[in-house]
């Protein structure tokens, strides 16, 4: 009987709920955000100004200590790139432990040990707590400052750099942090070759003696330990720790121009554009406004729903995504706003970006839109709260940048609290539609006139410095021209067309690995050979012969379709450009371009499916410095030499999609006119 009555209540509880008129038009009210019990670290400070933070959770026997060092930034000028060093060389070793005794002891506990310019971390079981502690006392009180380290990682970092030269993205965000910030700016100034050519370890201990202080430094410990035992250990191995005065910094602040300006890089072999628009702003955390320009993000450019992204890709399927970031620094930021488009639709992504820019400020935002924004801002907030270390970082950051003390409690709270006039408010203070930085990277022959529209265009390299048009003097120079100069500067029409067969063999080295390439040229049979080797195995070789193309690489086989065949073509000969009017390739003069501070003309090839290079020739001695193609890469060539009356570059960089760094690579042999056998095409 009790049984029934509560089953005819339930019943009923559910007819009348589904006769109640609901408008699912509406959003539902929120309720009221919650204000977050966040537990508040234990803290205490050592006599030397160590300032620590300690977050209990004993739900893991692990423990972890995060030190930070709060340092201004600063400008290191000609040695640019130093302070990247400054962790490695830390880890390297000490004056009792070798780099591997380092790693060993560390991986036997199972723990972590890093460093960084402005930070040193560990972390362990709780049993290996003591371990962990002696090993960061060690790296941080006696670095041995091995020079075998340095040089090795400067090594990495020159071909990292040339590697990142011609990489779109890599040079967009360089001149965009020049014209943004300016080169006399911490934020501003970029790794050069001579930068960290210049490098010296003594650069490197200067500025860990300067700035390794504990009366600027932070340590947060997450984990299984309470304040008396972290008070305790502490002491214990940071205690001896000697403060010291520390050079304070202090910058202009970049202003926005006074109109928009467009800053092309010319990247002839893209097929996309990079575009990214950007300015200097001011924004911090303790910044009133900080969470209305969060939201504000979010529906411009925050994600997949935004309107840049919903604009650029969704509707017009320019882009496979379209983003913007407002930055949040103490000194000071940036707003971005870019994607990489096709070069057919640069001015008109430009346009849509522009648009949506100005639209966000003149017309505003909607009820619909900030509640999404809201959602998930606050999603993501919750989601943080997740890893404990999420506290130590909280705590530190309200200490050091003097946020109210519930900065974070009351975050839920601030940002349900925002209304749509706010966020409209914030977008009429820190968009600036006529204020911006338009940069783009990409082929300047195709859309450098259609972006004037947007502002007047100046010119700038790859290392994001301003660069001037150059000026043909011989109005009555052609492409053809460039090739006939070509080949006298390499020996003559005579000489070259002597030349029907071809063997070279070259060598490179990649992290201590000789690579060895040989190429088989047969220019009347019109075949080709090109086989890669490794550790005396030939890891890959293309085969062009007879209208058809193999790649073999792995031990499987790849024919080429009639398209990359013909692309490949463009490369088979010994001299391609004594067959350019053979193949019916047309030529187009394209000015005089700066290619590593020498003058050269530049020259596009196009086979007769629209396949397209890019070739450089220096305007002083006729010879080429330079191929572009944005399938098979770049290669620039130097160190002409005479061989049997013809001048062949014995020193090529050659920089591919397909390998991770560039190859500087060098002629070990050249011979012209060998007789060649089947076995040279197998």
């Amino acid at each position: 009987m009790k049984k029934s009555i509560i089953y005819l209540i339930l019943c009923m509880a559910v007819t009348s709920l589904s006769h109640a008129q609901v408008d699912r038009s509406k959003y539902p009210e929120p309720g009221p955000a919650p204000e977050i019990e966040l537990g508040d670290p234990e803290t205490f400070t050592l006599d030397n100004g160590l300032k620590v933070f300690v977050v209990e959770n004993h739900k893991l026997p692990r423990v972890a200590f995060s030190l930070v060092i709060d340092r201004d930034p600063i400008v290191e000028k000609e040695k640019a790139g130093m302070t990247g060093f400054v962790g490695d060389i830390l880890m390297a070793g000490t004056t009792s432990r070798s780099k591997d005794q380092l790693d060993e002891e560390v991986d036997f506990i199972g723990a972590s040990l890093s460093a960084g310019s402005t930070s040193l971390y560990g972390s362990s079981l709780k049993e290996h707590q003591e371990k962990i502690l002696t090993l960061m006392e060690d790296v941080l009180f006696h670095p041995s400052f091995p020079q075998e380290e340095l040089d090795k990682l400067k090594k990495q970092a020159l071909t990292g750099l040339a590697a990142s030269k011609d990489e779109p993205d890599a040079i967009s965000g360089r001149l965009a942090g020049k014209l943004v910030y300016g080169t006399d700016h911490p934020y501003g100034e970029i790794r050069t070759e001579e930068s960290i050519s210049a490098i010296e370890m003594e650069d490197i201990r200067a500025y860990y003696e300067t700035y390794f202080k504990p009366n600027i430094a932070y340590l947060a410990i997450v984990g299984d330990i309470d304040k008396k035992e972290a008070e305790k250990v502490v002491k214990a191995h940071f205690a001896k720790w000697k403060k010291g005065d520390v050079p304070e910094m202090s910058y202009s602040t970049p202003s926005v121009p006074e109109q928009n300006e467009v800053a092309l890089v010319d990247r002839s072999a893209s097929v996309q554009s990079v575009v990214d628009i950007t300015y200097p702003m001011e924004m911090s955390l303790g910044n009133n406004d900080y969470l209305d320009t969060r939201v504000l993000n979010y529906i411009l450019g925050g994600g997949a729903s935004s309107r840049l992204f919903m604009n650029l890709r969704e509707d017009k399927g320019y882009t496979y995504g379209a983003y913007s970031s407002i930055g949040a620094d103490e000194l000071v930021t940036s707003f971005s706003a870019g994607a990489s488009v096709r070069t057919a639709v640069t001015d008109s992504a430009v346009t849509e970006l522009i648009y949506e820019i100005n639209r966000i400020m003149d017309e505003g935002i909607t009820e619909e839109e900030l509640e999404a924004a809201k959602a998930n801002l606050s999603g993501s907030f919750g989601r943080s709260l997740e890893s404990p270390s999420t506290l130590a970082r909280f705590a530190i950051n309200i200490e050091r940048y003097d946020l109210p003390a519930d900065f974070y409690k009351t975050y839920l709270q601030r940002l349900s609290a925002l209304t749509v006039d706010d966020i409209n408010a914030a977008a009429r203070k820190y968009i600036k539609p006529s204020n911006m930085y338009i940069t783009v990277v990409g082929n300047g022959s195709e859309i450098k006139d259609n972006l004037a529209q947007f502002g007047p265009v100046s010119l700038y390299n790859n290392w994001g410095d301003p660069v001037k048009e150059i000026e043909m003097t011989d109005m009555d120079m052609t492409a053809e021209d460039v090739i006939d100069n070509y080949i006298k500067a390499i020996g003559g029409e005579d000489a070259v067309n002597a030349v029907e067969t071809a063997k070279v063999m070259m060598k490179a080295e990649v992290q201590g690995q000789v690579i060895g390439m040989t190429m088989v040229y047969d220019d009347p049979a019109m075949r080709f050979s090109q086989k890669v080797s490794m550790m005396g195995n030939t890891v890959s070789n293309t085969l062009l012969s007879e209208g058809k193309g193999t790649v073999s690489a792995m031990g499987q086989s790849k024919e080429l379709t009639d398209e990359q065949y013909e692309e490949a073509k463009m490369n088979m000969f010994i001299f391609p450009e004594a067959h350019y009017e053979d193949l019916m390739y047309t030529l187009e003069l394209d000015g005089i371009k700066d290619i590593d501070g020498q003058k050269a003309y530049k020259v596009i090839v196009s086979n007769p499916t629209g396949a397209k290079s890019v070739n450089y020739y220096s305007v002083e001695t006729g010879l080429k410095v330079k191929s572009e193609n944005e399938k098979t890469g770049e290669i620039t060539y130097s160190d002409y030499q005479e061989h049997e009356g013809i001048q062949y570059a014995m020193e090529m960089i050659v920089k591919s999609p397909m390998i991770p760094a560039p190859l500087n690579t060098t002629v070990e042999s050249l011979e012209l006119n060998p007789e060649l056998t089947e076995e040279d095409f197998k």
